[in-house]
């Protein structure tokens, strides 16, 4: 098999087997595919990957430096070439990994950003401010649904602590209003079941009965357009909620995923405990999960330091 058609295979395999998402599958295309090219540029041909050593890897690592490519981007690269290798060996096309052993630097700590309560308080009320606002100021008729539909998709974001694909992929079926539990398919298509808020039900409900057809059982919670049924995608999440961050006063630049940052700080400040917290998210290792520990404490190390007399 030539270089790109086992790295074709090795995507398919993420895709239909591993449940990745495309965010992913492109992520790793392009890390592996940088590879491919650098060997090509370098040696003159393309990689057999049974025969590259690890020298060959720590070359790219130096090459990558070199490039001045942030650590991240860096680990990213690598994740996917170990990931890509671990596949091989299991087919057994190459015996073992010529990545394993090579050192890479060190991630940047960087605890995750979040919303207060009273800010997140503030955002969840934008879009109802900004429909009371057009009801004020425009003269012609105007489609309230996406407001209706904006203020349920928060609500739930913020309720369940999902994914903007999980919340997207939704259905009708997935909720159980009655328990107040919906069943998410997260990553590797491994499903968890949350509890879900009052309000958030509530504004799930006003949504579909701001519909001229509500959704039935297999189709979107939060459809794209009233008259189609399809669902509302990540980016249009996204967009809109750059509105309603600046309408609350807030940096627009704020990430649906930082809801979900908020969702397990909130959860964690209240004391649930970590492993808890670790399910909820749909997290695979509970080191993902401490990094919202961190972000606790530093908090209870400063009002520490802001109120105690002997803090300092």
């Amino acid at each position: 098999m030539y270089a790109e058609d086992q790295i074709d295979s090795f995507l398919r395999h993420l895709r239909d087997e591993r449940g990745a998402s495309k965010y992913t599958i492109r992520n790793y295309s392009h890390a592996l595919g940088g590879f491919v090219s650098w060997h090509q540029n370098e040696r003159g041909v393309l990689p057999v990957w049974g025969r590259l050593q690890r020298d060959d890897f720590r070359f790219f690592l130096r090459a990558l430096g070199r490039a001045k490519l942030s650590r991240a981007a860096t680990q990213l690269r690598f994740s996917a070439l170990r990931s890509f290798y671990k596949f091989l060996i299991r087919r057994g096309l190459v015996e073992v990994s010529p990545v394993k052993g090579v050192v890479l630097p060190k991630a940047d700590q960087r605890l995750p950003k979040f919303l207060t309560q009273a800010q997140m308080v503030a955002l969840l009320d934008a879009p109802g401010e900004v429909l009371r606002r057009h009801r004020q100021s425009s003269k012609r008729e105007f489609e309230e649904t996406a407001y209706q539909r904006d203020v349920a998709i928060l609500e739930t974001i913020y309720s369940c602590g999902l994914r903007v694909s999980e919340l997207s992929a939704l259905r009708v079926r997935d909720f159980d209003f009655q328990e107040q539990i919906v069943r998410v398919l997260g990553k590797g298509k491994k499903e968890r079941l949350i509890p879900v808020g009052t309000p958030a039900l509530e504004a799930i409900r006003a949504y579909w009965h701001s519909l001229t057809m509500p959704p039935v059982a297999n189709e979107p919670v939060f459809l794209a357009m009233p008259d189609r049924r399809e669902p509302v995608s990540a980016r249009v999440i996204q967009l809109r909620l750059k509105k309603y961050l600046a309408t609350a006063g807030l940096d627009p630049a704020l990430t649906p995923h930082k809801l979900r940052h908020s969702y397990a700080t909130h959860l964690l400040d209240a004391g649930a405990d970590l492993r808890s917290v670790q399910e909820l998210l749909g997290h695979a290792h509970l080191v993902t999960t401490q990094a919202y520990t961190h972000v606790s404490t530093e908090r209870l190390k400063k009002a520490y330091d802001d109120a105690h007399p002997r803090a300092k």
